[in-house]
Parts: structure tokens; sequence; C-alpha cells
């Protein structure tokens, strides 16, 4: 069990980005409108304004005051160095033929969805009740690691929605093994629409909430242990004092998009956002 967790974390490790081993590919790849998230509109593949000559942010440390939250809360995990370092060598998109920089552009959005996937299955890997699929699981992140060694014209080819499709049987059936063990009653809200919900204090131990819409749901004091939260959406979700101790498929993301507290208890794969001190 104990070498099985330092897998998990050497894993999932590996799976966060590192903007210093990128060339600012989310930055360049990917479109954004202007909303509540972003102050601008952007096309893909165009460079933001913000991008500076050496890939860094201009406005890091300020992107919330100048109306870029949406690039607070958003992970590639570790996409960029994957396509940055490894897909394309070290090749930086600037100096290169424009032709790479166009495939680069597109192969990266590509990558994401397979490193995704790589950490909800090195996690459903680290769940002991998951035991009975995890040679399965380990088949397909062996697979999955495999497909983020393609070239690049073979990522612009690949049916990535089609290799999700696979992935998510497994990761489902991981869900069953892990909430069964779950005590109290385990409520199925699967694509639920609970945008704005008062769900102070509910408890929702073990619940299936696998893309439920949680967008501004008020969770304060919640207790969510054990339960699926892939593919939630906790943009501006209050999680004050919530407590999601062993909750799974928890991404960086989906934290960021919320908002909490310094008594909120969280899974010990994620990290308490720093937005969240100035909400205290």
């Amino acid at each position: 069990m104990l070498n099985g967790m330092r897998e998990h974390e050497a894993g999932q490790a590996e799976l966060r980005g590192d903007c210093n081993q990128c060339f600012g590919l989310c930055c360049v790849a990917l479109p954004f409108a202007a909303s509540a998230d972003f102050a601008v509109d952007k096309a893909a593949g165009t460079p933001c304004r913000n991008l500076q000559e050496d890939h860094r942010c201009g406005i890091h440390a300020r992107l919330r005051q100048k109306g870029f939250t949406g690039c607070t809360v958003y992970d590639c995990f570790g996409a960029g160095q994957q396509v940055s370092q490894i897909t394309f060598g070290g090749r930086d998109w600037r100096t290169g033929p424009r032709e790479d920089a166009r495939r680069m552009f597109e192969v990266f959005p590509v990558v994401r969805q397979l490193h995704e996937l790589l950490w909800y299955l090195t996690e459903a890997l680290a769940l002991p009740a998951a035991r009975p699929v995890h040679a399965d699981l380990r088949e397909a992140l062996d697979k999955t690691e495999e497909l983020t060694g393609l070239t690049p014209e073979e990522l612009a080819a690949l049916d990535v929605a089609a290799h999700r499709q696979e992935v998510n049987v497994l990761l489902l059936r991981t869900s069953e093994l892990a909430r069964a063990g779950t005590k109290g009653r385990k409520k199925n809200r699967r694509g639920a629409d609970l945008m704005g919900a008062r769900l102070k204090g509910a408890d929702l131990r073990g619940a299936n909430l696998r893309g439920a819409y949680l967008i501004a749901a008020d969770l304060t004091g919640a207790d969510l242990r054990g339960a699926d939260l892939i593919g939630a959406d906790l943009r501006d979700a209050d999680l004050t004092d919530a407590d999601l101790t062993g909750a799974f498929f928890l991404t960086q993301p989906q934290l960021n998009a919320a908002r909490g507290s310094a008594g909120t208890r969280l899974p010990e794969s994620v990290t308490r956002p720093g937005h969240w001190a100035a909400q205290v």
C-alpha cells in the first residue's frame, strides 16, 4: 500500500504544469472569449497580449485583478512540457518553422486530454477498493502513456474521444467500488443541475456527482467525503469548511475555480488555492 501511494504521488507530480519547461502553449494554442473569466477575446493560435518574449505572463501576479480569472484556474496536467520538450524535442514555436508551430498548437489540446486521463488512472490505481480492476487500470494507463509518445502527425489524427470512452468505463467501475464502502446514503447526482443550490451542511458522503453543475452552489460545511467529483463544475461554489477528505477524481482546476477557507478539508492529491486566503 505504501509503495502504491508513493507511486501515486510521483505519478501525479509529473502531471502538473511546469511553465519553465513550456513555450507558453496554453497562452497561444487555446481560444478564449471576453467574459467574467477573460478580459478580452483571443483566437486559437494567437498569442495572448500578456505573453512575453520569454514565454512568461506579464501580469501573472495580477491575473485576477486584470480580469483573467480563467487563467488562474487552468492546468494542463503537464501537457505543456510534454509537447514542448518531448513531442517537439525542445523546438520553440517562435523560432521554428511555421508548420511546426501550427502542429504544436493542434496537438497540445489532444495531449492535455491524455494527461488528464493519466491523472484519473493514476488516482484510481491508488484506491484500495478498486483492486479488482487494478490490472485493467494499469493496462489503460500504459496504453495512454504510449499514446502521449506518438508523433505530432499521429497525435493530430488520434481519436481521443474514443479512447476517453474506453477509459471512462473503467473509471465508472472504479467509482462504484470506491463508493460502495462509504457509510451513509450514497446519493446519485450524476449530471444534476445544482447551480446555486443550497447545500449547506448537506450529507453527500459517497455521492455520485460526476458532471454535476454546482456553479455558485452553497456547499458550506457539506460532507463530501468519498464523493466522485469527476467533471463536476465547481465554479464559484462555496466550499467553506466543507469536508472533501477521500473525495476522488477532483482536479486542481476544479478546486481553483471554487471558493473555500482554511477550514476546508481536502484530499492529498490537490493543494489549497492561494486565492482562498483572501476570501477567509
